[in-house]
C-alpha cells in the first residue's frame, strides 16, 4: 500500500497538482454514486473520474435504508443529507454489480440467524431487500437467473428507498435532482442503465436514445 501511494505522489498527483490545490479550498462534485464496498467495483475507476468530480458513498449490496430519525447512527442517510443539502448534487447514481455477495446474502439467507461477528451484522443490513426477495423468489425461484435479478432489485430497492427522504423528494421535484440507476458487470465490464420504464439497459443503448431525442 505504501508503494502504491509512491507511485500515485509521483504520478497522478504531481500530475494534477493545480487540481489538488484548488480542492484544498473544497469540493463541488456534481454527482453522488452510492456503490457497493466490493473490492471490485471501484466507481471512480469504472467512471473515469478526476479527485473532487464524485461523492462517494460505499456499503454491503449498495443500500439506502428509508428515511428514518430513529435511535442508531445513520451513516448513510448522513451522507446523503450532505450531498443533496449541503453540496448541492445534481446526480445520484446507484450502482449495483453482477456477483455481488450482499446480494447473495439476501437472497440465499445465508446469515439467518447468525450471531454478530458471524454474519449478523450482514444479515440484518441486508434485511433492507427482504421486499425485493419475496418478488425475485416468486418469479425465478432459486435459479441463476435469480440472483442476477436480486442485484438490480437491490438498485430499484435503493432508489425508492431515496425517495422517502422528504429532502430528497423536494429538490427531484424541483428539477435540481435525477435519481439515477446503473449496474455493473465485472465479467465484460458492461454498463446497463435504468430508464424511465424501471428496465435496465445498455448504456450504449441509453446513449443512442437520448441523442435521438
Amino acid at each position: 500500500m505504501i508503494e502504491g501511494y509512491y507511485r500515485f505522489k509521483d504520478g497522478p498527483w504531481e500530475e494534477q497538482r493545480e487540481r489538488w490545490k484548488e480542492l484544498q479550498d473544497g469540493q463541488s462534485p456534481k454527482v453522488m454514486i452510492i456503490a457497493c464496498s466490493d473490492s471490485r467495483v471501484e466507481p471512480a475507476q469504472i467512471f473515469d473520474t478526476l479527485p473532487g468530480e464524485v461523492f462517494v458513498v460505499r456499503n454491503v449490496a449498495n443500500l439506502v435504508p428509508p428515511y428514518e430519525t430513529g435511535g442508531g447512527h445513520h451513516g448513510v442517510s448522513a451522507a446523503i443529507e450532505f450531498a443533496v443539502t449541503q453540496l448541492k448534487v445534481e446526480e445520484i447514481v446507484v450502482m449495483g454489480h453482477e456477483k455481488c455477495g450482499g446480494c447473495k446474502a439476501a437472497l440465499t439467507q445465508a446469515f439467518a440467524d447468525a450471531d454478530h461477528g458471524a454474519g449478523g451484522f450482514v444479515s440484518d443490513w441486508v434485511s433492507l431487500l427482504d421486499g425485493a426477495r419475496e418478488k425475485v423468489v416468486a418469479k425465478y425461484g432459486d435459479s441463476e437467473e435469480a440472483g442476477r435479478e436480486m442485484e438490480l432489485e437491490s438498485v430499484r430497492t435503493s432508489i425508492a428507498n431515496l425517495r422517502t427522504f422528504p429532502f430528497v423528494r423536494r429538490a427531484e421535484a424541483a428539477g435540481t435532482l435525477a435519481l439515477r440507476g446503473a449496474y455493473f458487470g465485472i465479467d465484460k465490464g458492461q454498463m446497463l442503465l435504468l430508464n424511465e420504464d424501471d428496465e435496465f439497459i445498455q448504456a450504449e443503448a441509453a446513449e443512442a436514445k437520448s441523442a435521438k431525442a
